[in-house]
């Protein structure tokens, strides 16, 4: 435990916004002074009562927090072992862990004077809670999202549109989100001074993978009081999907200081191993830069992006935030993978099971805990983080993964 706690000690990034070796501001010079007024902004704000105050009365009357912990008694019996509780976020307004950060990014948007906020999307949660937040702030919004997720994911880009954001089809590379970053940057250098780039997970240059960590440990703090209220003990294991990590980050940070608690995170497996076939960077990738930030990446010999794939539009990100690399290096939390079949029987199951339809994203997370909860004692307990509901991914799902194949329990490849 010593151990542990010596090394948490240091995952404060440093000044130039470091863990260990991973993070920083790899970025053009134009954008050098206006990510210091963000992040010396940010730095004073966060600990600004007036600040505090307007962002927890927002999170408690129009998010809906606290969300609660939920025993999912009928799929851990089904499973056999460990008990299985899920961390409601999927709960929240909007449907996902996202509007923890975007509230608080439009916040201080606001603070700053912007008139305009701007960001990437891959399974539209984030683009729908920044163009809420948007919306609620009287600020403009702009999202650009790979055409491919468009047209998946088309129930949310539906709801951007009636909240009053523009969304911009990136028809460039792979379509997905990868791209959606690069276009998204790309628009934010044209106008740094009136326009914030309000970035979607614990990725980017610094100040953000610290800035969206802080604003997302909401979710830790009340998961590890909610859990012990109810159990009087902490659990065994903590369990959630990781993209770039931003649910994650948030819900790990309650429990990093606790040594007997394993933690999780659960990457995208997709088709397979071969490159294109799956987004499992702590698996597969080495240390590389992308969009402003050093990180373990899936890159080709020249240090270009591989393709990457994912059911999960949340997910298909071929980098992983700079703390999560950092975690993963003094082995604090270890980093699995599920398969693209994992996440739809989980799709199902909960759906079937406990009436709760999770996003593809989370199903990664509740898969790998099914996998794991029958190798365990029935007195040990898994809380896995349910970052977001299945609303946006029922076309999508009913139409290549049949119900009627579910239920002649046909292995869905």
């Amino acid at each position: 435990m010593a151990k542990i706690e010596k090394r948490l000690n240091e995952l404060q990034p440093d000044e130039k916004g470091f863990f260990g070796t991973y993070g920083g501001a790899f970025i053009p010079e134009p954008l050098v002074t206006v990510m210091n007024e963000i992040s010396e902004a940010y730095l004073k704000v966060k600990d600004d009562p007036t600040f505090i105050e307007e962002l927890t009365m927002l999170q408690n009357t129009y998010t809906g927090r606290p969300t609660p912990v939920y025993y999912a008694k009928r799929l851990s019996e089904m499973l056999g072992g460990a008990k299985i509780y899920l961390k409601r976020e999927d709960l929240n307004h909007t449907g996902a862990h996202k509007i923890n950060h975007c509230l608080g990014e439009a916040l201080l948007a606001k603070r700053l004077g912007k008139r305009k906020v701007i960001a990437e999307t891959g399974a539209g949660q984030h683009g729908v809670a920044l163009a809420t937040a948007a919306a609620l702030l009287g600020l403009e919004c702009d999202i650009y999202m790979g055409e491919v997720d468009v047209k998946k994911q088309a129930p949310n880009v539906k709801r951007m549109k009636v909240l009053g954001a523009k969304v911009v089809p990136v028809t460039s590379g792979t379509k997905t989100l990868k791209d959606a970053v690069d276009a998204a940057f790309e628009a934010y250098l044209e106008d740094p001074k009136t326009t914030m780039y309000a970035i979607g997970s614990v990725v980017g240059p610094h100040p953000f993978p610290m800035m969206v960590r802080d604003f997302q440990s909401v979710v830790g703090r009340e998961a590890r009081e909610q859990f012990l209220e109810m159990n009087g003990k902490l659990p065994n294991k903590v369990v959630a999907c990781v993209g770039g990590g931003s649910n994650a980050m948030g819900i790990f940070s309650g429990f990093l200081d606790d040594g007997e608690v394993e933690i999780y995170g659960v990457e995208p497996g997709g088709r397979g191993p071969e490159p294109g076939d799956h987004a499992a960077t702590m698996a597969y990738g080495t240390k590389g830069i992308i969009h402003g930030f050093a990180c373990y990446l899936l890159q080709d010999e020249q240090g270009e992006p591989l393709p990457v794939y994912s059911i999960a539009s949340g997910l298909d990100y071929p980098g992983v935030g700079p703390q999560h690399c950092y975690l993963r290096d003094i082995e604090r939390v270890k980093y699995v993978i599920a398969t693209d079949r994992d996440a739809l029987v989980s799709f199902y199951n909960l759906s079937r099971l406990e009436g709760i339809i999770p996003a593809l994203e989370s199903a990664h997370a509740v898969g790998y805990a099914a996998n794991i909860a029958p190798k365990m004692g029935r007195d040990e307990t898994i809380l896995v983080n349910l970052s977001g509901r299945g609303d946006k991914d029922m076309e999508y799902v009913l139409e290549r993964y049949p119900l009627e194949a579910y239920e002649r329990q046909q292995l869905f490849v």
